[in-house]
């Protein structure tokens, strides 16, 4: 009885002293990547938003585990030179709150955007939605397609994703427990494996010595995103599935970007199938990975220019 009794006052203890760490990290974080924008009230929520130019208007929408600086400064600069572009932390991700519902669905997170488009009163707005983003944006489509213009998806997961890749298969913690192994012994392994899992996500392309900062990469690592990420990945695995049977219906203009060496989401897949099955959707291949809008910037923010022009 003693020892078991001293074994779970250890465990107890490792816990306390996983979660104080834990802590200490978020701080730290969020003094290297403070909140850039203002919280928006839409629907209910809040989203953290920001604005830069004027014209027709872009909504950017991130990727899983990221938040909207992975869109880089000189992309949003290029693109801003004649639109209005706006990036959104998607709920529960960077400085957005969860929804009130705590659902990380993709359904519910495409409404609290399309509330976003009324509040900001957004007058047929491109989305340009990255990796999980780009699979927000086609619920976007689906749910709410009046409201926008087309869509602009970079490296952008749109099918079931099978085989989780081995970097995020630590986001596979049942959903139950996710809060407590977020805001404990997830953030000491995840600061462990951090450069690993970085070289992962860029590979080929080199980590910028700067992501973690301007790209907002440290705030990844904050308890509540990392629970956020986990129910991100494992729900919309579901809602791919009952996604991809609505693609031949959809009648907006869709490009898809996708680099050919994308480490993370098979081009073939993700781009290619679902070029096929989208009626007219387009699709641009290029030399590189899966984090284009911050390695490849000017040519990304191009590409969506010359994508809306011609859309």
């Amino acid at each position: 009885m003693r020892n078991w009794a001293i074994a779970g006052a250890s465990l107890a203890a490792g816990l306390l002293g996983a979660g104080l760490y834990s802590a200490r990290v978020a701080r730290k974080a969020e003094e290297q990547v403070p909140m850039d924008g203002r919280l928006v009230e839409a629907g209910g929520t809040l989203l953290h938003v920001t604005e830069q130019g004027e014209g027709p208007p872009l909504l950017l929408i991130h990727g899983l585990g990221a938040q909207l600086r992975s869109f880089a400064q000189e992309m949003v600069d290029e693109l801003a030179r004649d639109h209005r572009v706006i990036r959104v932390d998607r709920p529960g991700s960077g400085y957005s709150p969860p929804l009130p519902s705590r659902s990380q669905h993709l359904a519910d997170q495409a409404d609290a955007v399309a509330a976003l488009i009324d509040v900001l009163g957004l007058d047929k707005p491109w989305l340009v939605g990255h990796s999980l983003g780009g699979a927000l944006s086609l619920h976007v489509a689906e749910r709410h397609g009046h409201k926008i213009a087309g869509l602009a998806l970079i490296a952008p997961a749109t099918q079931p994703v099978i085989a989780v890749p081995e970097v995020f298969r630590g986001l596979m913690v049942p959903l139950p427990v996710a809060g407590l192994v977020s805001r404990t012994i997830a953030v000491p392994l995840g600061v462990a494996t951090r450069d690993k899992v970085l070289e992962e996500v860029f590979a080929p392309e080199p980590v910028p010595a700067d992501y973690l900062t301007a790209g907002g990469g440290a705030l990844a690592l904050r308890p509540g995103n990392i629970e956020a990420a986990c129910a991100d990945l494992q729900l919309a695995r579901v809602d791919a599935e009952e996604m991809v049977e609505r693609y031949p219906a959809m009648t907006l203009p869709v490009a898809i970007l996708y680099g050919c060496e994308d480490n993370l989401l098979d081009y073939r897949v993700h781009g290619v199938r679902t070029a096929d099955e989208i009626p007219n959707a387009k699709l641009t291949l290029v030399e590189g990975g899966h984090m284009l809008p911050f390695t490849q910037p000017m040519e990304t923010a191009r590409w969506v220019r010359s994508v809306v022009q011609g859309g």
